[in-house]
């Protein structure tokens, strides 16, 4: 057998939500760049669920589905307020919340075509409001239930800040919202492909996606490059900092993709919207810091800047914590485990690789007694 580390270069199964071809990144076919600049969130989560862009009906009748859908149960609000507060990540509550929504609707178990898109519905409409409740529970602040008259980005912010956000925050939220939406096979996306090829449901699917998800090296990134750029705290202390780490061989977050060659094509969409939110803010030193660095790391290792890379600082100027970064990563690309695990039900096939097994040849039991 031919071992492939990770899986690199393996094409697995086939798929038409999204493809990486060339360094272009495309949902359906539709260029991230054009979607970055025309599509509102809700009409890629229709573009990837249904392989086409909506009508303006079609486009209606989603949104009135999120909206109708957004509550969460009391239930889940209630277990908010037993978890251990001061150690619990927000990826570890979001994990933990989505299954146990699963005991709470009525067609969890139910496999049928329309009982799973129902559930897809219901999935895309509460994440958001997982996450705002719990970031202010946490808080010691009652959460904020879901308006029906917001677009999804803008009830987001509203309920995680109680107050209706400006144009230029809805804008940002948004635009992350649709580059995050689906990246082909990616490891979140491929583990929630495993886990419902055994017929398993959509709640399990989530589940394990977002265990997937809460990893550094996936979508942990982002928090870590915050981290980073806090650690160096002004513009004069960049090129210390990035090199003692180049000479010291150790990991620069936010740089390099497994796929991508010549650079994330969704970069340069955060790096514009970072320029102008820490303009805005009044604290151009992060967008600055985050230059320098790029010019570093890219200059002498050939690095580009990926997806997290600015997006830290987009959603550091908005006043998110820090810590909610990846649960946002989860937010939207939630849209694109529905999207793939729909189709996986639609073609199934179990999942089971093989591994090469490095381990000693055959032995013989020997009873304990006799045992050196």
């Amino acid at each position: 057998m031919t071992v492939t580390r990770g899986l690199e270069g393996v094409v697995a199964t086939t798929s038409s939500i999204s493809s990486i071809i060339d360094d272009t990144l495309t949902y359906v076919g539709y260029d991230i760049d054009d979607l970055a600049v025309n599509a509102s969130f809700e009409e890629v989560i229709y573009l990837l669920w249904h392989r086409k862009l909506p009508t303006q009906a079609q486009l209606e009748e989603l949104k009135n589905q999120l909206a109708q859908n957004a509550e969460l149960p009391k239930e889940v609000l209630e277990h908010f307020k037993m978890y251990p507060i001061e150690k619990v990540h927000p990826m570890t509550a979001l994990r933990t919340a989505v299954s146990l929504l699963g005991l709470y609707d009525d067609e969890a178990d139910l496999m049928d075509a329309e009982a799973n898109y129902n559930k897809a519905i219901r999935l895309q409409a509460k994440m958001p409001s997982i996450l705002a409740a719990f970031a202010r529970v946490r808080k010691g602040l009652e959460p904020i239930a879901p308006r029906k008259d917001l677009c999804f980005a803008a009830n987001f912010l509203y309920m995680l800040n109680g107050q209706e956000p400006d144009a230029i925050a809805v804008e940002a939220i948004d635009k992350a919202l649709v580059l995050h939406a689906d990246h082909e096979l990616n490891a979140s996306t491929f583990t929630a492909r495993v886990c419902v090829a055994t017929l398993s449901d959509v709640y399990s699917g989530v589940t394990a996606a977002i265990g997937a998800l809460k990893g550094p090296l996936h979508g942990g990134a982002n928090e870590a490059v915050m981290k980073m750029l806090s650690e160096i705290g002004t513009l004069e202390n960049v090129d210390a900092y990035v090199r003692e780490k180049l000479d010291k061989k150790e990991k620069i977050m936010g740089f390099g993709h497994r796929v991508y060659r010549n650079g994330d094509p969704r970069a340069k969409h955060l790096r514009e919207m970072s320029k102008k939110l820490t303009e805005l803010t009044g604290e151009p030193h992060w967008y600055e810091m985050c230059q320098k660095i790029e010019a570093i790391v890219t200059g002498e290792k050939n690095l580009p800047p990926n997806v997290d890379f600015y997006s830290a600082s987009v959603y550091h100027s908005l006043g998110i914590d820090h810590d909610l970064f990846t649960p946002i990563f989860a937010v939207s690309r939630v849209s694109g485990w529905l999207a793939h695990i729909l189709e996986q039900y639609e073609n199934n096939r179990l999942i089971r690789p093989r591994a090469d097994y490095t381990g000693p040849g055959m032995q013989k039991y020997i009873p304990v007694e006799q045992r050196g």
